[in-house]
């Protein structure tokens, strides 16, 4: 029997990107909204890179569709930090539930919010920013991660240049 989804996707057809992290946070999963711990830096980067016109509070996360952007975890069955989660034992069923999704939404940008979630659902050792991967015509990127946790390996700067390609590529989808 299937566990339940602690978050359900955030995914219509055409989005510009998805975002995907781990799993939800324990925070998350409590509010029912994804990136909803306080120390998490998502909604901010989100509004300071321009992929959102406004800051938009964790409850809102739905209005992220506004802005072509929709939302997914690697691992939708449990929530936690990353140690905490059995990433490698649910990383093949999330790989193809993702991979799926992907497909059937087709956005411009898979963007792995998490360098773990990244490397899980790819294979295999991966450095930020754009990947050689692809699913379909949709291109990979993985981000530094905003979890108040991880504040030794943030770099918004790669953010930034995310944002600036998904600028590049908006257009009819």
């Amino acid at each position: 029997m299937r566990l339940p989804d602690i978050l359900q996707d955030l995914l219509v057809e055409s989005l510009q990107v998805v975002l995907c992290g781990s799993a939800a946070s324990t925070a998350s999963a409590a509010a029912a909204a994804y990136y909803a711990h306080k120390q998490n830096k998502f909604w901010i980067i989100l509004h300071e890179t321009g992929l959102t016109s406004e800051l938009l509070e964790p409850r809102q996360y739905r209005e992220l569709l506004k802005y072509g952007i929709g939302l997914t975890d690697l691992v939708k069955t449990h929530a936690g930090m990353d140690h905490q989660i059995p990433l490698a034992g649910a990383a093949g069923t999330g790989r193809t539930r993702l991979q799926a999704s992907i497909a059937a939404c087709r956005p411009k940008f898979l963007a792995f919010t998490s360098k773990t979630a990244g490397e899980r659902f790819l294979g295999g050792r991966k450095d930020y920013g754009e990947q050689t991967e692809t699913i379909a015509t949709t291109r990979i990127w993985i981000l530094p991660s905003t979890s108040g946790a991880a504040n030794g390996s943030w770099r918004p700067e790669i953010w930034h240049a995310f944002a600036e390609r998904v600028r590049g590529a908006a257009g009819p989808g």
